[in-house]
């Protein structure tokens, strides 16, 4: 309890204590929430605790420096004044609200992702109207305001009963000089903050990656990704003199130093429509083929047996515009945000740019609207037209939520789209991105045993029979004997582990389906979404000039290798071997002692000279080129 002290800056003492205890309350139902993946050590739970105040401090000192600037200027006739005093209580009871709504919307988060609040967070405050519709799609709103509300208004009168600081602080009389000695080193300190502390290095408290994020303060992690959303780097990450990157890059891809080479196939090219489906959120671990045996995919399952099943290929991200980076740009993740989100992300060198010159009409159709992670900019600007939820009149549209149409809207709309290039004779490519498996989890009643709005198990059943029903439909178009489809996912539905990188969280389905083309197979080799286009262009037989980091996956000599990462933390995984490099120029890696479709364990190992290179090499060259403007459509 706080004594009644005459000094104004106790109100913000109470406000700080709120924030630390209410904070405190957020870490320990995460905790809960988590108790199998955390590590519950005595040690570790020190560690976890004891760092997590600590930035949770730092949250507050932010928070509340604005509210100590304004005690500093507020002269004493003003402060002490009888309505102001309301006005305060009335401003502390709307604080408290926010504080108790900011657990409610960590815990969701949390158990959306796993994590803190992070870029996710970032977009979800870019882009309101998706967002806001989704979360009143999927969350009893008004039941969740009145529980903050009951609970906010409780611990507001605890506090009014218990202390006696609020009357005490407006009966104060302080000179300004005395205000502002107090008042610079209160607002000091978020200062000292920013720039000393190296973001958030000591919340790596342990192995276990739940006890990092535990370890992080909610605000203070979205506040960090703001400040962080790009990422420059030779500043942040190990790096090599740029002669020796350049003479690894050579003897990795045979290339010059701008990453080109000409890729030479002998024989006729083979101009065959192409229709990719990039599947929200598509998770190997749902998929039966993988060893799934919940039924959710038996479309897909079946699908596989007269495709080519690529059952070892990893996603490069966490996110949809990752997935789409590492498909139409072939490169691995950059740190901070993806190319399709970045300003300069115009005239990339992009497969879009290699099917126009061959004489493709090429779209990308999405089912909500293209300017969500900035999608239609950026594949206007490299090769597409786009076609997305604007495009679409409401008799085309059976059923749609927060994020989009359904993937039999989007599908119907994408069968339109592929008649309106094949009457003009041009061969296309379609690129189709759903939104069906994704929260709310609606969909179309009727079509599965699964009622919509259930969770992830009917919206991935539901997807399943869409891709199913658009392709029986496909199947009757004069174009359909001509043309290859390819199923695939942006990333997994979900990206906690309790490493930093589990690398079975990247782990995607990838089917080509073509009958009378592709010849049934499963290829095991450890692989990546950004050698989808170059393993596409060699079965189809075509000669192009690459900058890709790609390769083909079917060929003899293919090096196997496959990139995952955040936006900060980059990995390499190659012969059971996972190299991390970090920010703060950190360099670790690991051996894959055993891995499952649901779990991972690693061993950390001393830096293998090539691996250390090798991974340097990609990431760096990467960002050089891209900052550079070397790997821009230059034909």
């Amino acid at each position: 309890m706080l004594k009644p002290t005459k000094n104004r800056f106790s109100l913000v003492i109470l406000l700080m204590l709120i924030f630390i205890g209410l904070a405190l309350i957020s870490r320990i139902i995460l905790m809960i929430t988590s108790f199998h993946q955390v590590d519950l050590g005595i040690l570790p739970l020190i560690k976890v605790f004891s760092v997590g105040v600590f930035y949770d401090f730092i949250a507050a000192s932010y928070y509340l420096a604005p509210l100590a600037l304004y005690i500093i200027l507020m002269p004493d006739k003003l402060f002490n004044n009888r309505f102001h005093k309301y006005i305060f209580w009335f401003f502390l009871f709307v604080q408290i609200n926010l504080l108790v709504f900011n657990i409610f919307t960590e815990w969701f988060f949390w158990k959306e992702f796993g994590r803190r609040f992070d870029f996710i967070a970032v977009d979800y405050l870019v882009y309101t109207h998706e967002v806001m519709q989704n979360i009143l799609e999927s969350y009893p709103i008004p039941l969740l305001l009145s529980l903050v509300f009951m609970i906010s208004s409780s611990l507001f009168y605890f506090i009014y009963k218990k202390t006696a600081v609020l009357d005490s602080a407006f009966n104060s009389s302080q000179g300004f000089l005395q205000r502002l000695k107090i008042g610079v080193c209160i607002i000091s300190l978020p200062i000292l903050f920013f720039n000393v502390l190296n973001e958030q290095s000591m919340a790596n408290v342990s192995a276990n990656q739940f006890n990092n994020e535990l370890s992080k303060d909610g605000l203070y992690s979205l506040f960090s990704a703001f400040r962080n959303n790009t990422l420059d780097y030779d500043a942040h990450y190990r790096t090599e003199n740029i002669g020796t990157i350049m003479s690894n890059l050579k003897t990795i891809y045979k290339c010059d130093d701008t990453h080109s080479r000409y890729i030479k196939k002998p024989g006729k090219e083979l101009k065959y429509n192409v229709m990719l489906i990039m599947v929200e959120s598509l998770s190997a671990e749902y998929v039966g083929a993988f060893g799934d045996t919940r039924g959710w995919t038996p479309n897909l399952d079946n699908l596989v047996k007269h495709s080519l099943f690529f059952n070892n290929l990893y996603a490069t991200g966490t996110r949809t515009d990752r997935g789409m980076e590492a498909v139409v740009l072939s490169v691995p993740p950059t740190p901070g945000r993806s190319i399709i989100k970045r300003p300069d992300c115009h005239n990339m060198f992009s497969s879009g740019f290699i099917f126009k010159e061959k004489g493709y009409e090429n779209k990308f159709m999405y089912a909500g609207y293209g300017y969500f992670d900035n999608m239609n900019d950026f594949f206007s600007h490299n090769g597409f037209m786009t076609v997305d939820r604007a495009n679409m009149d409401r008799s085309e549209i059976i059923f749609s939520n927060a994020w989009g149409v359904s993937d039999e809207d989007l599908f119907n709309k994408a069968l339109k789209e592929s008649d309106k290039s094949y009457q003009n004779n041009k061969p296309f490519f379609n690129y189709i991105m759903t939104a069906s498996n994704h929260r709310p989890y609606t969909y179309p009643d009727g079509r599965i045993d699964i009622p919509s709005h259930t969770g992830r198990s009917g919206s991935v059943k539901y997807t399943d029979y869409a891709i199913n029903k658009f392709l029986n439909d496909a199947a009757s178009k004069p174009w359909f004997k001509n043309t290859i489809f390819i199923i695939l996912a942006d990333h997994n539905g979900g990206s906690a582990g309790k490493t930093s990188l589990p690398a079975w969280r990247y782990k995607i389905p990838v089917i080509i389906y073509g009958p009378g083309i592709i010849r049934p197979q499963i290829v095991s080799k450890l692989s990546s979404q950004i050698d989808l286009m170059p393993t596409l262009f060699s079965l189809m037989n075509w000669s192009y000039e690459s900058k890709f980091y790609g390769e083909d996956i079917l060929d003899a000599n293919f090096n196997e290798r496959a990139f995952i990462g955040t936006y900060e933390k980059l990995g390499l995984l190659r012969n059971n071997r996972l190299v991390i490099l970090e920010p703060g120029k950190k360099l670790q890696e690991y051996k894959i002692v055993s891995q499952g479709l649901q779990d991972i364990k690693y061993k950390e190992i001393d830096p293998i000279k090539k691996d250390k290179l090798d991974a340097i090499t990609y990431y760096q060259s990467a960002s050089y080129f891209y900052r550079s403007g070397i790997n821009r459509w230059n034909n």
